[in-house]
C-alpha cells in the first residue's frame, strides 16, 4: 500500500498540471477571439490618416491591420523587392517610399510574379494610397537574413530599405499594404495590391479539450490506485 501512495499522488499532481494547461488554453482562446474581433472591426472601418511622427514611437502590434490612407508623392528611387508567396504564386512584394511632408512611409504597392520583376508599372508623381498598416519586419525571413548590400530582401524591413535607398528623411516604423487598385495599375496590371491574407490560427479549444481529457484520465488513474487493495503474496 505504501508504494501506491506516491504513485497516486504523482498521478494527482499530473492531473492538476494538465488541468492548469487546459485553463491556460481557455484563456488564450478568449484572448484570440477578442483579437480577431478587434482586427475584423479595423478591416471593416473606413480608412483613417496614416499615423504621423507624433505617434510613431507608440506604433505596435495593436495597430496592425488598421485601414489607413497615405497622401504625398512617390520618391524617385528604385523599389525594393521582398520575396513573397501569394495565391498567385511565388514572386515579390514591390516596396516604394512615399514622401508625406512629415516623413517617409513605405508602401507595399503589391505583388509581382518573379518573371515580371522590374516590368511593373512605375509609381511617379502624386501618391494617394489606401491599405492596411503593417508593422515593420526587421531582420529577414525564417533562416534567411536580409542582405541590403546585395539588395536581397526576405522581409519588409522599412528602416533597412530606406537606408539602402539613401533616404535621409524620417521613416515611419510601419508600411502600408496597398489595396487593390491603389497603384492605378488597371485590371490585370502589376503590381497587384489587395493580396494581404488576414488569418489567425485558433486551435486553443482543441488544445484545451486535449489537456482536460488527459487530466481526467490521470484523476481516474489516481482514484484507481488509491482504491486498489493491498497486494497479495501468492
Amino acid at each position: 500500500m505504501r508504494g501506491r501512495i506516491p504513485l497516486a499522488l504523482g498521478a494527482l499532481l499530473a492531473a492538476l498540471l494538465l488541468a492548469g494547461l487546459g485553463v491556460w488554453q481557455v484563456e488564450r482562446r478568449a484572448w484570440k477571439l477578442a483579437l480577431i474581433a478587434r482586427v475584423d472591426a479595423r478591416l471593416a472601418a473606413a480608412p483613417v490618416a496614416a499615423p504621423g511622427p507624433g505617434r510613431w514611437r507608440a506604433i505596435g502590434a495593436d495597430d496592425a491591420y488598421t485601414r489607413v490612407a497615405v497622401r504625398g508623392h512617390w520618391v524617385p528611387v528604385p523599389p525594393a523587392y521582398a520575396q513573397a508567396v501569394t495565391d498567385l504564386g511565388p514572386g515579390f512584394w514591390v516596396i516604394a517610399p512615399v514622401e508625406t511632408g512629415a516623413g517617409i512611409v513605405m508602401v507595399n504597392r503589391g505583388f509581382v510574379p518573379a518573371d515580371r520583376r522590374g516590368q511593373e508599372r512605375v509609381a511617379t508623381g502624386a501618391a494617394w494610397v489606401t491599405g492596411l498598416l503593417r508593422v515593420s519586419e526587421p531582420g529577414g525571413g525564417f533562416l534567411r537574413r536580409n542582405d541590403p548590400a546585395a539588395d536581397r530582401w526576405y522581409s519588409r524591413d522599412v528602416t533597412a530599405i530606406a537606408h539602402a535607398r539613401g533616404l535621409t528623411r524620417p521613416v515611419a516604423p510601419y508600411f502600408v499594404d496597398a489595396d487593390a487598385g491603389s497603384q492605378g495599375a488597371g485590371q490585370g496590371g502589376w503590381p497587384r495590391g489587395g493580396l494581404t491574407v488576414v488569418t489567425f490560427r485558433n486551435s486553443h479549444l482543441t488544445y484545451a479539450i486535449t489537456w482536460f481529457t488527459l487530466a481526467a484520465m490521470m484523476l481516474y488513474f489516481a482514484w484507481r490506485i488509491a482504491r486498489a487493495g493491498p497486494a497479495r503474496d501468492d
